[in-house]
């Protein structure tokens, strides 16, 4: 079936309440295992039916922020979702106080029974009115950002199309076009300040209500993290900065040499050849025909879900007004589709959205037909992996979208993967510093920020930017404003995907094999049982990301060894 035919139902809440709640009477009713278990196949269903409902209304109001009919939708999922989640947590409560729950934990696996657990310590009805309004500040954040204008060569652009200018290879068109993004959010610096403030402020009340002493504990819960707390997270973050920092800032020195500059300014940042970033080859139609022969010859698996991609016109990747920034990857149960969604603008991301959320798109196919919902729901961490890892594994066939220039786009990529460790890991101790100091004023915030900056880039020089160089960088990190504690988990998987990437190099097939395999597993597994089940070194141990830079660092010499002869040069100097 096509995107475009698919049906949207408002999931009214009344009715699917009456629908909920006979489920629950029939389940405590119940005189049997297999009634239950009967029963919550149709809980099964009834999550599908709502989940497809909720995710069409949210692609359908990204893809035109401007539709008023789907905004419309959006603000009743924003106000009533919650209500939706207390029904989901009301047959949870039954679901693990069973009398026949050691039978049901035989079908269902104890780790689902675990998944549960953790969802009751994260929801309370007191805390509805807080995901209300917390829904509402979040959408206004996507709005505000979504309805950027920028008046530059003579177009109108939004801020993905402008991201075409700010990779510019001319220095002075890229001053020019930071220049304009300073000046938007410079205009907007108020309204950023207020709402971040707004949901500082009530997550910290929805933490407390129901006893926590802040949203730290909360925001883990939220983000499912069953087998792994802060103080990993900490533990990670040091070896990030012992190990991977330094590696970093030998990297931007690279860049700068090629680059030909005596010292690199923030406006450097994205662009890592003087003759500018390698950028894709065609026009949208002939990426995706170039994008259908990698994946036919990548393996039969990837041929067959490509193929259902396109057949269901289930990408929607052109950049136009009213669309929301960024690229996502949701799924419609219902369907048994994903839908990829992205906002292409002539440079190498566009190449990245193609492997990246296809990496999403793909586990989503491979464990379509998954039972319990409960498994199909995936750890963010886990999630990342399975994308950041198919832009490694697509590196066979970057020709065809970069042709001569694909030695510069595959050394551009693995620095690019590199450098952003060390930003991520910046952006979840900034959110701890927050969340532990809910108190602190929009300058006390962007003061942090700017100490963190000291510690994870060093290098980094705003030429006294009248935002972005007071420590305001991090109000155009969308996950900060809608994902707390999500960022990490980039982090973690890009870890695991450099792993993969090392392993292929060696021989790819086995590979091949275990990330298949890894994303076939779907949520069955936790986290680090499922790294470790796939031959991946935990991102926890220690000596874990000092024995990848080792492996690394030589990956990047082979690169270097294929760049032009004016960039081996360069690096000789």
């Amino acid at each position: 079936m096509k995107f475009s035919q698919m049906t949207y139902t408002r999931t009214d809440l009344k009715d699917f309440s009456k629908e909920w709640c006979q489920l629950i009477t029939d389940f405590k009713k119940s005189k049997s295992a297999q009634q239950q278990l009967n029963l919550h196949n149709k809980f099964n269903d009834l999550m599908k039916r709502y989940s497809t409902m909720r995710s069409l209304a949210y692609i359908r109001h990204t893809l035109n922020t401007e539709d008023g009919t789907w905004s419309a939708e959006q603000d009743y999922y924003d106000e009533n979702g919650p209500h939706f989640e207390k029904l989901l947590i009301d047959y949870y409560k039954e679901l693990v106080s069973s009398k026949f729950r050691s039978e049901l934990e035989k079908e269902l696996s104890p780790l689902v029974f675990e998944k549960i657990e953790l969802a009751l310590k994260g929801f309370d009805e007191r805390m509805i009115p807080y995901m209300q309004e917390e829904g509402k500040l979040t959408t206004a954040y996507a709005k505000l950002l979504a309805a950027a204008e920028f008046q530059f060569d003579g177009k109108t652009l939004n801020l993905p199309m402008l991201t075409f200018y700010m990779e510019h290879p001319d220095r002075e068109i890229r001053r020019a076009a930071f220049q304009k993004r300073t000046e938007f959010f410079v205009a907007h610096a108020k309204e950023l300040d207020e709402l971040y403030d707004k949901l500082v402020k009530v997550r910290t009340a929805m933490a407390r209500e129901i006893g926590m002493n802040n949203y730290i504990p909360l925001g883990y819960i939220i983000m499912e993290r069953n087998d792994y707390d802060r103080d990993m997270v900490a533990n990670f973050r040091n070896q990030v900065k012992e190990y991977l920092v330094p590696l970093a800032t030998k990297l931007h020195d690279k860049k700068r040499r090629f680059l030909g500059l005596e010292r690199l300014s923030f406006i450097d940042e994205p662009v890592y050849f003087k003759e500018g970033n390698p950028a894709p080859v065609g026009t949208p139609e002939q990426i995706f025909e170039n994008g259908k022969r990698m994946y036919s010859e990548l393996s039969p698996q990837t041929k067959e879900f490509f193929n259902f991609m396109l057949e269901g016109e289930l990408f929607d990747v052109l950049s136009k007004k009213g669309k929301t920034g960024g690229g996502y990857c949701d799924f419609l149960p219902f369907y048994k589709s994903p839908f990829v969604f992205a906002n292409f603008n002539g440079t190498s991301g566009d190449i990245d959205v193609l492997t990246h959320e296809c990496g999403h798109a793909l586990e989503s196919y491979l464990t379509r037909d998954m039972k319990v919902y409960e498994q199909t729901r995936i750890g963010m961490e886990t999630a990342e992996i399975h994308s950041m890892s198919m832009e490694f594994f697509t590196a066979p066939w970057m020709h065809l979208f970069f042709q001569e220039k694909t030695p510069q786009y595959l050394y551009m990529h693995l620095l690019s993967t590199l450098i952003f460790i060390p930003y991520g890991c910046m952006v979840d101790e900034f959110q701890h510093i927050v969340f532990e100091n809910p108190d602190l004023t929009p300058d006390e915030r962007k003061k942090v920020w700017r100490e963190l900056e000291g510690q994870y880039k060093p290098h980094l020089n705003y030429e006294g930017d009248p935002f972005f160089g007071r420590g305001g960088t991090w109000q155009r990190q969308t996950h900060i404003y809608e994902r707390p504690f999500y960022y990490i988990d980039y982090c973690l998987a890009q870890t695991c995907a450099l792993q993969y990437k090392i392993k292929m190099e060696a021989d790819f097939k086995p590979a091949w094999e275990s990330y298949l395999n890894l994303s076939r597993r779907g949520g069955t597994m936790k986290f680090t049982e499922l790294i470790r089940e796939s031959g991946l070194e935990s991102p926890f141990e220690e000596g874990c990301l000092k024995h990848m830079v080792k492996a690394v660092e030589e990956l990047i010499e082979t690169y270097e060894n294929k760049l032009p002869e004016e960039y081996r040069k360069a690096l000789e100097q």
